[in-house]
């Protein structure tokens, strides 16, 4: 629904999104009671590119990506669009193309183009007043209110938590709903970012275990300050140790039989991709012979 992420953080709801980069985490996740889903652009890029985070996903790949993570769920979706694709007519274009997707919060960031994953290094960013305008285009393209953007700086591993501090605060008075300053590099700083900016939009911390943030509990980060926690690599992370392993076991013993990596079974398989509605499709409306 149209509005709901929107709704919940008003109500002052904590929201933890997991990271989603294709269908199987997505309706794994859609079913579990989340308040809202984590479109990573890190997982769309390794899983529909097989390549790395590092500004070779196109628009096209993302907003496809999207419609249908946004069409397949009923939970909220957050989406990753790097830093707009482009120059600021790329910027609007991408807020139109995400929120006719069905996408309820669009996060934008300020880095050069190619971006990098947030938590490598050399990232580079380009100059803050560069940085405000994309934010501005982005809230003057969206069609209704109710869709969100999310401003996401990536200074703080380059120039400072002081420059970064200040370049969520001029996104803010640009119009953002939410600000994402990346890759604090301790729980002290968190506490910072809440104390400096949460009087001037909702605040998303970025969840990476082994990457450059420690991880801080949900009830902390609430304290501190913050509406939402993403955790991107939760999904892509797992299901890559479980694909290895069993695979690894396959080579191995050349079967399948007393695997000890869990698996779904087919009824489950079947279940979760929704079989169910083609059988019941195929007993109304065609004969089976």
């Amino acid at each position: 629904m149209a509005g709901e992420l929107k709704s919940l953080l008003a109500k002052g709801k904590f929201i933890v999104a997991p990271g989603v980069f294709e269908m199987f985490s997505a309706k794994i996740a859609d079913r579990m009671g989340f308040k809202a889903l984590y479109m990573t652009g890190y997982g769309i890029s390794a899983s529909h590119l097989g390549l790395a985070d590092a500004g070779l996903v196109t628009y096209r790949d993302m907003v496809e990506r999207a419609r249908t993570i946004a069409q397949g769920t009923r939970t909220p979706l957050i989406a990753d669009a790097d830093n707009g694709f482009g120059g600021l007519l790329n910027v609007r274009e991408t807020v139109r193309g995400y929120e006719a997707a069905g996408v309820q919060a669009i996060q934008i960031e300020d880095q050069e183009t190619p971006k990098k994953c947030g938590h490598t290094p050399n990232r580079r960013v380009v100059p803050l007043e560069d940085a405000v305008k994309r934010i501005e285009v982005a809230v003057e393209a969206r069609r209704s209110n109710d869709f969100l953007i999310i401003a996401r700086t990536d200074a703080r591993t380059g120039l400072g938590m002081d420059e970064a501090l200040k370049r969520a605060k001029a996104f803010a008075k640009a119009g953002a709903d939410i600000l994402f300053v990346e890759a604090p590099e301790s729980e002290e700083e968190f506490k910072r970012v809440g104390a400096e900016l949460a009087g001037s939009a909702k605040l998303l911390a970025n969840m990476v275990p082994t990457g450059k943030s420690p991880v801080v509990f949900a009830e902390k980060l609430k304290a501190f300050g913050f509406s939402i926690a993403i955790y991107p690599s939760a999904g892509m992370g797992a299901a890559c140790y479980a694909i290895e392993k069993s695979f690894s076991y396959l080579k191995e013993k050349q079967t399948l039989e007393n695997c000890p990596v869990p698996a779904y079974d087919m009824k489950q398989l079947h279940e979760l991709v929704g079989f169910q509605d083609v059988w019941d499709f195929e007993k109304r409306h065609v004969e089976i012979k």
